[in-house]
């Protein structure tokens, strides 16, 4: 059964389609509901009025994660990483839901200027037409991933078999280090999207507590690719010293989400009080199933995944250089697909793909 390579059927065309279909009308239907809100209040610059700014980054930043997240799933035939962008995008339906009633707080509730409506109740009219159909596009959108999932699930998981073999011990492991691996590019979009909704939230630059929503960012950036890293290379210390700092960030999203109920700057979060919490509530969770899978990672070290890995890509670089020094093409790569196949027989590791694979 041959391997059908990058965006070379047309489910994988249809996924992709789908994805830049959805993150464009989604980015034009969020960028309408700010912009009103922009030319409509005369003082939009009042943390009541923030949720908007935050709800615009927000899906921005999400649109061009999710594009990568599929080019990436798509190139590497990762069948988890499609099924965990399908979670996302319900996720991401979930909190433009929630986002119509902050923007009603924020508007029908406050007594506002409104400059080309009589009314900001009157303004929402409006606004509520946008919000309700941002849900609607990114539902239909899932049922799409979720049905081209399906059809690719056949035709990544046979590359997976060419990677790893048929060795079942050995597919046990790999696919908790893809789960692991899928888990650490999630938890970075979810920590950045929080730390970017608090950095617009803060109103004062010069305070300790925006000092450490910037720096939380490079912080976490290094923890999870400090923890892919240690993964991949099994370095005990380190993979042990960023599951540490996995801790220390999950007790830090707890005392900011307590900060959004309780305390003195509690009522700037009146508006965005319950998309940040859904927000935290689901960055604490990720971040406890990636440090879960990670400690089982850890046992799995010294086991000969990491072998298998180095020598699938060796093998894969191996038929990439023949081909390239002979020039005939598809003949010499099955040539060199038999040769790694007769070679990775005595080792039970499967037989060499081209310069693709799903370990990352």
């Amino acid at each position: 059964m041959a391997i059908e390579p990058f965006l070379g059927t047309r489910v994988q065309k249809l996924f992709l389609g789908t994805v830049l279909v959805e993150c464009i009308l989604v980015i034009i239907m969020v960028g309408l509901s700010f912009g009103f809100v922009q030319a409509d209040v005369s003082d939009n610059t009042l943390s009541a009025y923030k949720t908007l700014p935050c709800y615009f980054a927000l899906f921005v930043l999400a649109g061009v994660f999710t594009l990568y997240i599929t080019l990436d799933a798509l190139w590497n035939r990762n069948v988890i990483q499609l099924v965990g962008m399908i979670i996302f995008s319900c996720g991401l339906c979930i909190f433009a839901g929630i986002q119509i009633r902050e923007v009603h707080l924020a508007l029908a509730t406050t007594n506002c200027d409104a400059v080309h409506v009589a009314t900001c109740a009157d303004l929402f009219n409006i606004e509520e037409r946008f919000l309700i159909v941002v849900p609607i596009i990114i539902g239909l959108a899932i049922v799409g991933y979720a049905w081209c999932t399906m059809k690719l699930f056949g035709e990544f998981g046979w590359a997976v078999f060419h990677v790893i073999g048929a060795d079942p011990r050995m597919k046990h492991m790999y696919r908790f280090y893809e789960v692991f691996v899928c888990l650490l590019k999630f938890d970075y979009f979810a920590v950045v999207a929080l730390t970017m909704q608090l950095t617009i939230l803060v109103l004062s630059a010069d305070t300790a507590e925006y000092a450490l929503t910037i720096a939380a960012i490079p912080i976490v950036l290094v923890l999870l690719v400090g923890c892919g890293w240690s993964v991949k290379k099994e370095i005990k210390s380190i993979m042990l010293f960023s599951l540490a700092l996995m801790l220390a960030a999950m007790a830090y999203i707890l005392y900011k989400l307590t900060r959004f109920w309780v305390g003195p700057h509690a009522s700037n979060y009146s508006t965005t009080r319950g998309t940040l919490t859904f927000f935290s509530i689901v960055s604490f969770l990720m971040l406890g199933a990636t440090f879960c899978v990670g400690i089982r990672c850890l046992t799995f070290f010294g086991r000969g995944l990491k072998e298998a890995q180095q020598g699938a890509g060796e093998r894969r670089r191996g038929v990439s250089r023949q081909q390239s020094e002979r020039g005939t093409g598809t003949a010499d790569s099955e040539m060199g697909l038999a040769e790694g196949k007769g070679k990775q027989g005595q080792q039970g590791l499967g037989v060499p793909l081209e310069q693709r694979m799903s370990i990352d």
